[in-house]
């Protein structure tokens, strides 16, 4: 019998996965617990239309990426704050500072958890920090750190 997956099975397939199992298999266990449902001609269609769907959003959110990784490469961002007079910040910068001010200056909304900081920023001066847009498109920023009133 044919089934489609609605849920990762061990030793049997991944999510969305049309695999052949024994009939008993498959009534008794598989689709009363909500692992699978019976694979007719039309479910197998929608599969196919969700699935071509899935992969025209992941495309265009490449796309996204890469226009986005085009406008931000090499850039400089400035942030402004309080520090010492050695140079020394009351605090640090934040990869949520970074990304307000990526958003303040570039127009571009980027989640603070895909900006690296590799060193936490506690002093004046200048720090690449890496900022990934998508799984494959990572861009690298120069982030300018500035005392207030200079």
């Amino acid at each position: 019998m044919k089934v489609i997956l609605t849920q990762d099975v061990p030793k049997l397939g991944n999510r969305g996965a049309v695999v052949e199992v024994a009939e008993g298999h498959a009534r008794n266990y598989l689709i009363p617990k909500g692992l699978a449902i019976e694979a007719t001609k039309g479910r197998i269609k929608e599969l196919n239309q969700q699935k071509k769907r899935q992969e025209q959003k992941q495309q265009k959110e490449l796309e996204m990426a890469k226009r986005q990784a085009e406008l931000l490469e090499g850039k400089t961002i400035k942030i402004i704050t309080r520090a010492g007079k050695a140079g020394k910040l009351f605090g640090s910068v934040t990869n949520k500072e970074i990304a307000k001010e990526i958003k303040n200056t570039f127009h571009i909304e980027v989640d603070r958890r895909k900006i690296e900081v590799k060193d936490p920023i506690k002093a004046l001066g200048s720090y690449e920090v890496m900022v990934k847009l998508h799984p494959t498109v990572q861009v690298c920023l120069v982030v300018q750190v500035v005392a207030e009133g200079s």
